[in-house]
């Protein structure tokens, strides 16, 4: 960052010569990669779109860092890797992550106040109270920015759908929910029996890469409640955008496998989905003819491989379906598809529940959805690329960095991090495909493609941005720059 120390430090010697450092090199940053995020909001005004979900009461004569510029220096700053408010104080004198905000005074030199001069953008102070304006009852200064929820949520579903091809046959959304554990003593504070820790009990829904909700709730709730109130917002505004003749389905594990979410999905036309379902004993005795015959084929497989001198196999699976209804729960029979597996002595049963019959015309070319076999395989298990999406909001964009004491500002500290995460995502998608970069992750994206130290040179007429000669992925930025700007 731009001379935030001047003490020297030495190194071991060189030879003969002496090896020191200090922080005086002038306008550098250590993060060019930004530019290309610059670019991606830029072509889809997601910031923008963003400030005027809040409402800004401030006195505009002695306001000096917009909504919209401390919009981008929150999301911008979480996409390039720094979680805390803290680290701002630093940041605000980075003239190319001030560039990026769209600040014009890069240097910070018409700033009011003389102990201000030479940072250009926002410290921790005020982007704190961006976070707290969050909070309905807040009183004083505080009260100046407040966001609105809603208009936020449909922000978010509203540029996640943009981001799905318009000649989609089928979508999928994958709902799950996470633990998001808190060390203090904030608002909406349960202990959850299953994670075993104090926590946050996050809802997200993901299409594909793309995040289309993130409702933070308290961990004193059933994992799936308010699963039902998303999709009647989500699946209008999908159908909005794409149309009616677009199949719907939803996936999730057992947590979401509800009679009340089941039944509304059944009632929807073209919407149908695919649950897991925990195992009893009931399950269990409809899956046992399969399990039979499972074993029987293992031994003699086992037995042949011996006779021939190979080893025998460890496990071996096979699949069975039926009907089942639960005892009080379930208001009508549903298709089951069952999962028989054994793993050395132990046999291990897994279940799914569908609305799909196998009998669909829009389906009879998409081998996902030939039989329960593939619809168990090839469709239900791909779920597990949506906890990967989890992990990568969570430790790359530090969606569990919910350390406010009111509850509001943690869910907008989530919303942040998910717009940076679908930043990132639209570069990935935009400006990244068929580069080596093309599936990679926000963190290996960061770390190869924004951490570029470049030194920043301003005039009166340009902005020149002088990076790193000895940069690997060279041809990679320039690639990604050149798609963004068309």
């Amino acid at each position: 960052m731009t001379e935030c120390c001047q003490q020297t430090f030495g190194f071991q010697a060189l030879g003969s010569r002496r090896v020191e450092a200090d922080f005086s090199g002038g306008h550098l940053s250590s993060d060019g990669g930004v530019l290309l995020l610059r670019e991606t909001d830029r072509q889809l005004g997601l910031c923008d779109k963003l400030a005027r979900c809040f409402s800004d009461t401030r006195n505009q004569r002695f306001v000096e860092h917009s909504l919209s510029v401390m919009i981008r220096q929150r999301v911008l700053g979480l996409a390039l890797g720094y979680e805390d408010l803290n680290d701002h104080e630093q940041l605000r004198t980075d003239p190319l992550l001030a560039a990026a905000c769209e600040n014009p005074d890069l240097l910070g030199q018409n700033r009011r106040q003389e102990q201000d001069r030479g940072k250009a953008l926002a410290g921790k102070s005020t982007l704190n109270r961006l976070e707290l304006g969050a909070v309905s009852d807040s009183t004083g200064k505080y009260r100046k920015i407040k966001a609105d929820a809603d208009a936020i949520r449909d922000l978010l579903l509203e540029e996640g759908i943009k981001a799905i091809p318009r000649k989609s046959r089928v979508i999928v959304l994958d709902f799950d929910a996470t633990d998001d554990p808190i060390h203090g003593n904030q608002e909406g504070r349960f202990f959850h029996g299953y994670y075993r820790n104090y926590c946050y009990l996050p809802l997200y829904c993901f299409c594909g890469d793309i995040p289309l909700w993130a409702e933070l709730r308290t961990s004193d709730r059933d994992g799936s409640q308010g699963t039902l109130e998303a999709l009647q917002r989500i699946i209008p505004a999908i159908r909005l955008r794409l149309g009616d003749e677009v199949k719907i389905i939803i996936r999730g594990d057992s947590g979401f496998c509800r009679d009340e979410l089941m039944t509304w999905i059944e009632q929807q036309s073209g919407v149908h989905y695919v649950f897991g379902l925990a195992r009893n004993k009931r399950l269990e005795a409809l899956l046992a003819p399969t399990f039979e015959s499972l074993h029987a084929n293992h031994a003699a497989a086992c037995e042949t491989a011996r006779s021939e001198g190979r080893e025998a196999p460890h496990a071996a699976r096979a699949f069975g379906e039926f009907n089942y209804q639960t005892k009080d729960s379930w208001s009508r029979e549903r298709r089951v598809i069952g999962k028989a597996e054994i793993l050395g002595e132990k046999q291990n049963p897994r279940f799914i529940v569908t609305d799909l019959t196998g009998e669909e015309d829009w389906a009879k070319d998409l081998p996902e959805f030939k039989n329960g076999t593939a619809l168990y395989e090839k469709f239900y298990c791909a779920r597990g690329d949506m906890e990967n999406r989890i992990k990568e909001q969570q430790l790359d964009l530090f969606a569990d960095r919910t350390s406010t004491a009111p509850f509001a500002g943690n869910q907008l500290r989530l919303w942040f991090s998910t717009f940076a995460y679908l930043l990132v995502a639209r570069l990935r998608g935009i400006g990244l495909q068929g580069t080596v970069l093309a599936k990679a992750t926000a963190g290996t994206i960061r770390l190869r493609l924004f951490k570029v130290a470049a030194m920043v040179v301003v005039s009166v007429r340009r902005v020149y941005v002088r990076m790193a000669s000895a940069f690997p992925l060279q041809e990679v930025f320039r690639q990604a720059n050149a798609r963004l700007r068309t």
